[in-house]
C-alpha cells in the first residue's frame, strides 16, 4: 500500500505531461500544415532592420513612482538582454504607412507631409501604428510589433534620455521636487523647426539606430504606470493604464492611444512632443507566427 501511495504523484505528473506534449505536437503539426512556420515571400517593401546584439545596460523604467507619499525618480537597474533585437533602423515612412492606407488596412494619417520614402510618418495614433504593424505582418510573412520603452532604450544606447530629477528620494521637502521639475521643463523647449525631417537628419546612435531623439517621439507598447515603492526601492504596488502609452524621444511622454497630434492635447504632464510617429521590432522567435495567427 505504501509503495502505491508513493507512486501516485509520479502517475499524476505523467498524466499532465502527456496531454501537454500531445497538444504541443498537434500545434506544431497544424503550424507546419498551414505554413505558419514557413515565411512566405513578402508582397510589400520590408523596412530596413538592425540587429542589436545581447548586452547588459542600465535602464530607468517609465511611469510615475512614489515613496512615502512623495513623487520620486524611478530606480535605475541593470537589465541583461539575452537575445538579439531586430528593430527598424529608421522610423516608418509616409510612403510605407500610406501603402497600408491604400490597402484599406490603416486609417488616413492627419499630417500633411508628402508621401515619400524619405520622410517619417507623423499624425498617427497608437491604434494606427498597431494597425500598420498587423498589416505588415500579414504582408511580409514576419511578425512585427511596436517596441517597448525598454527596447528603445536598449537600441538607442546613449541617445536614450535619463529623465531623473536627481532629488533625494528620502527628502520630505516637496519644494526640491517642484524646483527640479521646473528646471527640467524649462530645458524642454519646443524645437525651432518642428517639421519632420528627412531620414538620417538627426544622425545615429552607437548601435546604428537612426533619428532617435530628434523631433519625432515614438509610440511604444509600454503602458503608463503608477508605482508605490518600499524603503528598499522595491515595488509595493503598481497600477497600469493601458489606455495611455509611453511615447519615447527627447523625453518620455504619456499619451492616450487615440492621440495623433500631441500638441492638441493628450500629454498628461509636461512639454508635449513636437510630433509622434513609430518604428517596429521584428519578432524572430520560431513560434511568433503561431501566436500571431491565433491572437
Amino acid at each position: 500500500m505504501h509503495s502505491l501511495i508513493q507512486n501516485r504523484p509520479a502517475a499524476s505528473n505523467a498524466s499532465l505531461v502527456i496531454p501537454t506534449a500531445l497538444i504541443a505536437v498537434i500545434g506544431v503539426a497544424l503550424g507546419l500544415q498551414s505554413g505558419l512556420f514557413h515565411r512566405p515571400a513578402p508582397t510589400v517593401t520590408v523596412p530596413m532592420t538592425l540587429s542589436i546584439e545581447p548586452r547588459a545596460f542600465e535602464y530607468r523604467p517609465a511611469g510615475e513612482f512614489y515613496k512615502n507619499g512623495f513623487a520620486v525618480d524611478a530606480p535605475k537597474a541593470e537589465v541583461v538582454r539575452a537575445h538579439t533585437l531586430s528593430i527598424t533602423k529608421f522610423q516608418i515612412t509616409t510612403a510605407e504607412y500610406d501603402a497600408c492606407v491604400a490597402d484599406g488596412a490603416c486609417p488616413v494619417r492627419e499630417s500633411a507631409t508628402e508621401s515619400t520614402d524619405n520622410l517619417p510618418v507623423t499624425g498617427v495614433s497608437h491604434d494606427d501604428a498597431t494597425a500598420y504593424a498587423n498589416w505588415l505582418s500579414e504582408k511580409s510573412g514576419a511578425v512585427w510589433t511596436l517596441p517597448t520603452d525598454e527596447d528603445l532604450a536598449f537600441a538607442a544606447g546613449s541617445k536614450f534620455p535619463d529623465d531623473a530629477l536627481g532629488v533625494d528620494p528620502d527628502s520630505k521637502n516637496p519644494a526640491l521636487r517642484w524646483l527640479a521639475d521646473y528646471r527640467r521643463e524649462a530645458e524642454r523647449k519646443a524645437s525651432r523647426d518642428p517639421a519632420p525631417q528627412a531620414l538620417g537628419h538627426f544622425g545615429e546612435g552607437e548601435y546604428g539606430l537612426a533619428d532617435f531623439g530628434g523631433n519625432i517621439w515614438e509610440w511604444t507598447t509600454t503602458c503608463n504606470r503608477r508605482v508605490l515603492l518600499q524603503e528598499t526601492a522595491q515595488e509595493v504596488e503598481g497600477a497600469s493604464d493601458c489606455g495611455i502609452y509611453i511615447a519615447s524621444g527627447k523625453h518620455r511622454a504619456p499619451l492616450s492611444s487615440f492621440i495623433r497630434d500631441p500638441k492638441g492635447g493628450g500629454c498628461s504632464v509636461g512639454t508635449p512632443p513636437d510630433n509622434v510617429g513609430f518604428r517596429l521590432v521584428r519578432d524572430d522567435r520560431w513560434f511568433a507566427r503561431l501566436f500571431f495567427a491565433f491572437r
